[in-house]
């Protein structure tokens, strides 16, 4: 079989799968949702086959990422693209939790001024896309390269390559914000995984600018990753309040990561997220993959009320 009829075949069976199994899948609520086009199907399969060595579910999903996939294909909640944006969230969590949990910012436009206005260390970031920042610490970096790479941020929207919904409909844009924390390491990302509107578990990023590695726990600071050269991290002083409020943030949704900082015992609001790694990061161990996605399921089931 050549290589043209294998991915034909890929996305094919892909598309007849879902159409055939989308009323079935939760009932009738998604009976009439957006689908997504012969295209978007292809990527995703592809983008999955590639990242996990094998096709995604997306009939009867039981994996956290395969969920992910089905949520980029089929939710298009208008809550979600104000929720990601970067500026626009802060005006919510201050709402829900007080001034107190957000990082200021310190500029937000469309294009950077010709000079900075701001002292170092800083952050310049989008504020309608992932993974595209530049932490400057000191006054000695090259301020016209900087303006260069945020220009290529705003040269288009974000999401489309992985079928990210959600980030093609903010406004492209640049933000500034401090440097949290010391002004030299970046400070641990505790992401948590809330579920129907509980906190399930809480995933511990560090080396995030060098050698990136996380670890997970349970809601109470258990480790469920495996042993590794790190040492054994701490429980955040202020986790109960990242909790609280993380629920608090998450109330209405079946699933939402919310991202928190801790700096000198104090927590701070980092993100919301919708698309966890766009689905696409394995899981270590893997049953995790299977546990997570059974808590996001039982949050369907729960707010469309059918049995667990």
């Amino acid at each position: 079989m050549s290589a043209q009829a294998a991915i034909a075949g890929i996305a094919s069976a892909s598309a007849l799968a879902l159409l055939a199994n989308a009323s079935a899948w939760r009932g009738s609520e998604f009976r009439d949702e957006l689908l997504g086009s012969p295209g978007q199907l292809l990527r995703i399969n592809l983008t999955y086959l590639f990242r996990h060595g094998r096709l995604p579910n997306l009939a009867c999903p039981r994996l956290f990422n395969e969920l992910v996939q089905v949520r980029k294909l089929t939710d298009r909640d208008a809550r979600l693209p104000r929720l990601a944006d970067k500026v626009l969230v802060k005006h919510f969590v201050a709402d829900r939790l007080g001034a107190g949990w957000v990082v200021p910012t310190l500029w937000h436009g469309l294009e950077l001024p010709s000079a900075p206005v701001w002292c170092a260390p800083f952050v310049v970031k989008s504020r309608h896309g992932c993974n595209q920042r530049i932490f400057l610490r000191s006054d000695d970096y090259d301020w016209s390269s900087v303006v260069r790479r945020a220009n290529g941020w705003t040269s288009g929207r974000y999401g489309f390559w992985l079928d990210e919904w959600l980030y093609s409909q903010i406004e492209p844009g640049i933000l500034v914000e401090p440097f949290i924390g010391d002004g030299r390491e970046l400070p641990i990302d505790y992401k948590l995984f809330v579920f129907g509107g509980r906190v399930e578990y809480v995933q511990a990023h560090l080396g995030r600018e060098h050698v990136h590695r996380w670890i997970v726990f349970d809601r109470s600071w258990t480790r469920l990753s495996p042993g590794s050269h790190d040492s054994e991290l701490k429980r955040p002083r202020s986790l109960s309040r990242m909790i609280d409020a993380a629920e608090a943030l998450a109330v209405g949704f079946d699933f939402v990561r919310v991202d928190m900082y801790e700096v000198e015992g104090h927590p701070l609001f980092g993100e919301m997220t919708f698309y966890p790694g766009s689905g696409l990061d394995p899981f270590n161990p893997p049953s995790l993959d299977e546990a997570l996605g059974a808590h996001w399921l039982a949050a369907l089931n729960g707010r469309m009320g059918l049995p667990g």
